[in-house]
């Protein structure tokens, strides 16, 4: 039953490749440019010093210890062979070429079967995607790049410093595209300047754009951050988590049915955080908003009615 509800991405990895698929975080000694001044100061307002891999290995370890020491692990617990190299922290393509080049040929080990690159829509260069293109070519290995949007509300983009809007956001997908690569769209559904036609929006900008994938997150508050002196402050309030499921259904009801949803809430660190997950698992948050969705009878595309010339649609035979 829960296959009805939305396209979901463990079963598409085994569609695909006809197994079981797990991907293993790669963390590069790497930075951004929201934080270093090329377009920003200080990074985005939740962004802490540790990026979104407070549960990465060290990035002193070189890529191919990385995946040696995650493909231990996760292999024994999972009894996969198979695996996705996600480099996943900071800005991916933010680095010169040759550097780029590197990081990227030292993944292709043999269990690797897809390279997953996690960037920023104004980290898109036809450079960058050349050489995934060349690698691509070269071995057959699959590629899928990792868009951070968060929004397409741009005055929120700005109210957090995210250091592009949206139009940097449709010109990477739109080159991305070009080359036939997989994109995941990064949102974050809960953020405070936001409301429920921000969350329709988000769905209908990425079914126009015919993306791949998405992935949701809902904010969390870290310390020692400016989204976090806001919060002690009483700046801003955050939705509750009754609110935060409505909003996952909505979008998931407006969206394409055909993109694939890789996760519906996401993993936070309990320490140094101020706020995370309205303090209750994210696995529990998961399966509240799949049992509403059955008890309502909602489901991924009931209300996918807008491309295509929606208003014609009577006049067409």
């Amino acid at each position: 039953m829960n296959l009805q509800l939305y396209n979901k991405y463990s079963v598409a990895l085994k569609q695909k490749y006809g197994e079981k698929i797990y991907k293993i975080p790669i963390n590069l000694p790497i930075s951004c440019p929201n934080r270093d001044g090329t377009c920003g100061i200080g990074g985005c307002v939740f962004c802490g010093e540790e990026g979104a891999g407070f549960e990465n290995l060290p990035n002193q370890y070189s890529v191919s210890e990385q995946i040696v020491k995650n493909i231990s692990y996760i292999g024994k617990r999972y009894g996969a062979k198979k695996f996705i190299a996600y480099f996943q922290n900071f800005t991916n393509t933010y680095m010169p070429l040759d550097k780029f080049k590197q990081y990227m040929e030292a993944a292709l080990q043999p269990s690797i079967v897809e390279l997953a690159i996690s960037t920023r829509p104004d980290c898109i260069h036809e450079n960058y995607l050349n050489i995934l293109k060349n690698i691509a070519d070269e071995t057959g290995i699959q590629i899928s790049i990792e868009l951070g949007l968060q929004t397409a509300n741009y005055h929120t983009l700005a109210k957090i410093n995210r250091g592009h809007g949206l139009a940097e956001f449709l010109d990477a997908v739109l080159r991305i595209q070009k080359y036939g690569f997989d994109i995941c769209t990064h949102l974050i559904l809960n953020l405070p300047w936001d409301n429920e036609v921000d969350v329709i929006e988000n769905a209908k900008i990425l079914s126009a754009l015919s993306i791949s994938q998405v992935k949701l997150h809902a904010l969390y508050v870290l310390e020692n951050t400016l989204l976090g002196q806001w919060y002690q402050k009483e700046e801003f309030s955050m939705i509750s988590v009754e609110d935060y499921i409505e909003r996952v259904i909505c979008f998931l009801e407006y969206l394409d049915p055909n993109i694939i949803v890789q996760r519906l809430i996401g993993r936070a660190p309990k320490e140094g955080t101020l706020f995370v997950n309205w303090d209750t698992s994210w696995w529990k948050i998961h399966n509240q908003i799949e049992e509403k969705m059955r008890l309502e009878g909602r489901y991924q595309g009931r209300l996918f009615n807008y491309v295509n010339g929606s208003s014609v649609q009577k006049f067409i035979q």
